[in-house]
């Protein structure tokens, strides 16, 4: 057992005897009694997120899964995402319940890590950040660098994120897998 305290973004807990998947978590003081945590959870049997309010005594049950390196190939549809482990080659195909919005970061041939539960898929580790092209981009503004004005950059997985005026199409970018956030500019 941790403290509710000790809880971090990722981390599976059982809730109610189901476990889930803690999405984002904010310490909140109320005006009366003592401090909560509001944490959005994902229940990691059927995908769906709640909001809890946990106090911060409480205990909760931390859930131990079985993590493997696997390596994300294609998607074969809107729903159909399909993984190579990376010792033994087998091939495994997840849906968007598991994968979630994985594929706005991940191109063909990234690595990943696949959590299991009683050998079942229930979670995608994705690299904390990923290197993607912009392939559409505005212009530059020119003599607009009074103000920081950032602009619109859609990558080439689809993703849209907001970047400094500076950035041009066909450039490579890091980009945040966990916040989806632009962090600089790849040096070729």
């Amino acid at each position: 057992m941790i403290k509710a305290t000790e809880m971090k973004k990722g981390m599976i807990v059982r809730m109610n005897g189901v476990p889930h998947q803690i999405l984002d978590y904010q310490h909140v003081k109320l005006g009366k009694g003592g401090a909560v945590l509001q944490t959005k959870l994902k229940n990691v049997l059927d995908g769906t997120i709640i909001n809890e309010r946990i106090r911060s005594e409480e205990s909760l049950e931390p859930v131990f899964l079985d993590r493997q390196k696997y390596e994300y190939i294609y998607s074969a549809g809107p729903n159909e995402h399909i993984f190579m482990h990376k010792e033994n080659y087998e091939q495994i195909t997840l849906d968007d319940t598991v994968f979630v919005d994985g594929t706005l970061y991940c191109k063909p041939n990234t690595d990943v890590e696949i959590e299991f539960m009683d050998g079942k898929p229930v979670t995608v580790n994705m690299p904390n950040t990923v290197e993607l092209l912009v392939t559409d981009t505005p212009p530059a503004i020119k003599g607009a660098t009074a103000t920081n004005q950032y602009k619109k950059a859609t990558m080439e997985t689809g993703l849209v994120i907001t970047v400094p005026p500076f950035v041009e199409n066909g450039e490579m970018l890091r980009v945040d897998t966990r916040t989806g956030e632009y962090i600089e500019r790849v040096k070729k």
